[in-house]
């Protein structure tokens, strides 16, 4: 039989990968050896074949402002994204953990913008910022504040895009986290009141020691996101105003497919690559500061 002889069992083996690894090289590999190709090079597309011009992309691109401005709005935009991530998606594990009537309703509600698609979500906040007759601002002068211009102004718009991003993953994270709680056992829990520990205290020396691993994941893929941020921009400023809210992967797009410059948005995603990827590194080896294994 096929699955007894050894041989046999690793052809089969080999045939049920290959359809994935086959994926993985002509959607994945190939086009990223492409594009690192491209970054070296000069293409418009239209004037022929490309030119190669050595690292002359990656210079101009260091050189320039934009690159460097571009880096500090998604810098701006990590402060304040990464801090109410965590707090507004921990708040809402620790609610979806408790048992009241109606938490499984509330579970899959909570979910819903998750599933919105970004254009659809990014339509609805453009409503939602607006102005003149936003929700949020005609909230504001009911308690008498005067409201910002959100994204038509240049102080606010970063700021727009961070609510709009909260409100999109925040039932993810906080599933991701209602997950990491539901694995801590109660006979922790028990132990400490026990020996007299308040509310605070437990979460302080159980509960955060305890889902660290989950909130380092939380932490790592909001980095990723942050740095890949584009479709809320995208639909909700276009990058305005005042090249406010532009950021790596809208300047490649823009660089791509409307000025047509492929090897200089090829050269711009490999940069947005190798930040991602340092950042990652750098989290991976801070974890040994504050993230707890249970043994």
């Amino acid at each position: 039989m096929i699955f007894y002889n050894k041989k046999n069992k690793y052809l089969t083996i080999f045939l049920f990968l290959l359809p994935s690894v086959l994926g993985l090289i002509i959607f994945g590999i190939l086009p990223m050896l492409g594009s690192l190709t491209l970054s070296f090079s000069e293409w418009d597309i239209i004037s022929g074949p490309p030119k190669l011009i050595g690292l002359d992309n990656f210079i101009n691109i260091l050189k320039g402002n934009e690159f460097w401005r571009v880096l500090n709005n998604i810098l701006y935009y990590i402060i304040l994204y990464i801090p109410l991530i965590l707090i507004s998606s921990l708040s809402l594990a620790l609610l979806l953990n408790n048992k009241f009537k109606g938490i499984k309703i509330y579970r899959t509600l909570y979910y819903i913008p998750v599933i919105t698609s970004w254009v659809a979500g990014s339509l609805i906040w453009k409503i939602v910022l607006n102005p003149q007759f936003g929700v949020l601002n005609n909230l504001l002068n009911f308690i008498g504040l005067q409201g910002p211009g959100w994204l038509y102004d240049q102080s606010w718009a970063m700021p727009g895009i961070v609510l709009a991003s909260i409100w999109k993953d925040v039932g993810f994270f906080g599933l991701i986290l209602f997950s990491g709680l539901r694995g801590i056992s109660p006979t922790y829990y028990e132990a400490a009141e026990i020996d007299g520990a308040n509310s605070w205290q437990r979460f302080k020396s159980i509960t955060l020691p305890l889902i660290s691993p989950t909130l380092l994941f939380v932490i790592i893929i909001s980095l990723i996101n942050s740095f890949q941020l584009f479709p809320q921009v995208m639909i909700m400023t276009q990058g305005g105003p005042n090249g406010a809210t532009q950021v790596m992967v809208e300047r490649i797009y823009k660089y791509a497919f409307q000025y047509y410059k492929m090897g200089y948005a090829s050269a711009f995603s490999w940069l947005l690559f190798i930040i991602v990827f340092v950042v990652t590194l750098l989290q991976m080896k801070l974890q040994k500061r504050w993230v707890h294994y249970e043994s």
